[in-house]
């Protein structure tokens, strides 16, 4: 992926954003993400967009990273993250997720016909399919922790109790945070947002669902977006 510079103005309509380049030029980018990206813009701000090869995208170019107003640079781009955690699985980064020979996406499962992101096999040490999900997380507030979601999460919700139905099945279930903020040393439920998403996920761990996250390395100099180290999630 290639990243080039830009200047964000302002993000609107959800789904939109308007960037400024170097020589003046304004234009419209696409800005994939659902969530509410809060703390996350700061106009006339540094941020980095991709190009689409696409002929049918009315929006060619994609918004990948901005900068925060603490001055960390967060990857907003959600659609990247199962990216970013199958090249980590693929490399061994993840410790908790070695040793799968099989790893199928968006494999269609459970009660309320959800997709699930990887479904894991093959692993010797291990005879339990895994049924992994995964979550970007961006959102930052007190200096170093990480919150999910940034806004109320019902389709979250829904994930979360399809991963308990999988671990009373008798198969290993995780929660995967895919942590793109350089600010997040650690990662937590938003209680104070979404208390029904907290409830459920309590609930997740107890009843044996794995919550395990991943912070990336995001160094738009050098086009380069990667998961790197895990870090601690509390409840």
């Amino acid at each position: 992926m290639i990243l080039y510079p830009a200047t964000l103005r302002t993000r609107y309509k959800r789904f939109l954003a308007d960037i400024v380049l170097a020589d003046g030029s304004e234009f419209t980018v696409h800005c994939p993400n659902t969530g509410s990206m809060k703390n996350c813009v700061l106009p006339d701000s540094p941020c980095w967009y991709s190009v689409s090869e696409s002929k049918t995208r009315k929006y060619p170019h994609t918004l990948e990273i901005v900068s925060t107003p603490g001055g960390y640079l967060a990857g907003i781009n959600t659609a990247r993250a199962n990216r970013l955690v199958e090249l980590a699985i693929g490399n061994n980064v993840i410790s908790e997720l070695r040793g799968y020979s099989i790893i199928k996406r968006e494999v269609v499962y459970g009660l309320e016909k959800s997709r699930i992101d990887f479904l894991l096999d093959g692993n010797p040490a291990d005879a339990r399919a895994c049924y992994l999900e995964v979550m970007n997380v961006t959102l930052m507030e007190t200096d170093g922790e990480g919150f999910f979601p940034d806004a109320i999460s019902a389709r979250g919700a829904k994930h979360v109790r399809e991963l308990i139905a999988m671990v009373g099945q008798g198969h290993r279930a995780v929660l995967l945070f895919c942590v793109q903020h350089t600010g997040i040393k650690k990662v937590s439920p938003a209680h104070h947002i979404d208390k029904a998403y907290g409830a459920i996920l309590r609930e997740a761990v107890a009843a044996g669902v794995e919550v395990i996250a991943y912070a990336a390395d995001i160094d738009p100099h050098r086009h380069r977006i990667a998961l790197s180290h895990s870090l601690p999630v509390g409840m």
